[in-house]
């Protein structure tokens, strides 16, 4: 008897938020999920801090040492837009799976206590919750409004056309973390991020060939003129070019190839279709966590 190899139909959605706005962004969520499922997509995969918004270029009024009453507004405006688990937000987002038929996940503002968290939230085609992962390390001044992930939200997800998990942004810098995902056996690497440098794209091609694996890479596009202007510290931006983030993202094959991609300088939305035959013919000659590796000589242990 021959294995048979699943293909599917993957969707990257580059869009902004409707910055600040909890239910209008989980609406737009709905509404692109939607458009995407009628290209066919069973994967759709939505940017970094989506729901409510990754506030680039923003303050929130704090130097070494004080922080303004004017950042505290700011901060008080995110908090109350971010997501709490469950919430009607999360029942809305898996509404939008369920109609979609499709597996979705969706970088939020995740809520819990007095503490935001940066997660990707995954949904199946049933709508259910079925995962989550939270950013491990916050980058430079994202450490001011993240708080820290842990080792039990590493998660990867098994579908019926494979293993569906990964990191966001720069956790795709720490060898470590892309090596735990790696040894679930991941063949859909999810890379949602803000990182709109040309040298990201060498980052998402690196984890490709590395991994084995496909790589979704998922970036919003935002401008300036998006943001509220009732915000506190919007004032802040008025030095900012108007094209804040001009996205980026790209679909990349387990062999480094570009499938679709990369969107620069515009919303839009990008498809390919996987045939997961290619994550079994690029392991081939490399398999990180199989006959390439050297575990008599290197052992990883993840605290999950």
């Amino acid at each position: 008897m021959t294995d048979t190899f699943p293909k599917v139909k993957v969707a990257v959605v580059q869009a902004a938020p409707v910055l600040f706005d909890r239910e209008a962004t989980v609406e737009k969520t709905y509404r692109l999920t939607a458009e995407a499922a009628e290209q066919g997509a069973k994967l759709i995969l939505f940017p970094e801090a989506f729901i409510p918004a990754y506030p680039r270029g923003l303050t929130f009024g704090t130097v070494v040492g004080s922080r303004s009453p004017q950042g505290r507004d700011t901060w008080q405006r995110y908090y109350s837009n971010a997501v709490e688990l469950p919430s009607p937000a999360t029942q809305a987002l898996g509404t939008a799976a369920r109609q979609a038929r499709a597996y979705l996940a969706v970088g939020v503002i995740e809520r819990e206590g007095g503490t935001l968290y940066c997660t990707t939230l995954y949904f199946n085609p049933e709508g259910e919750l079925v995962g989550k992962h939270r950013k491990l390390k916050p980058t430079a001044a994202e450490r001011l409004i993240w708080g820290e992930g842990d080792g039990s939200t590493l998660t990867v997800i098994d579908t019926e056309f494979g293993k569906v998990g990964g990191l966001i942004c720069w956790e795709n810098y720490m060898p470590l973390a892309r090596m735990a995902i790696y040894g679930k056996g991941v063949e859909l690497y999810l890379a949602p991020t803000a990182d709109s440098r040309d040298n990201w794209q060498a980052t998402i091609r690196h984890i490709a060939l590395e991994g084995r694996c496909f790589v979704l890479g998922c970036n919003q596009f935002v401008t300036k003129s998006m943001y509220p202007a009732d915000l506190a510290g919007v004032e802040e931006l008025a030095n900012q070019p108007e094209v804040m983030c001009r996205g980026g993202s790209a679909i990349i094959s387990p062999l480094g190839d570009v499938l679709a991609g990369p969107l620069f300088d515009n919303d839009g939305m990008l498809f390919a279709d996987l045939d997961l035959a290619e994550v079994a013919r690029s392991k081939f000659d490399f398999d990180v966590v199989g006959h390439y590796a050297r575990p008599d000589v290197f052992q990883l242990i993840v605290n999950e």
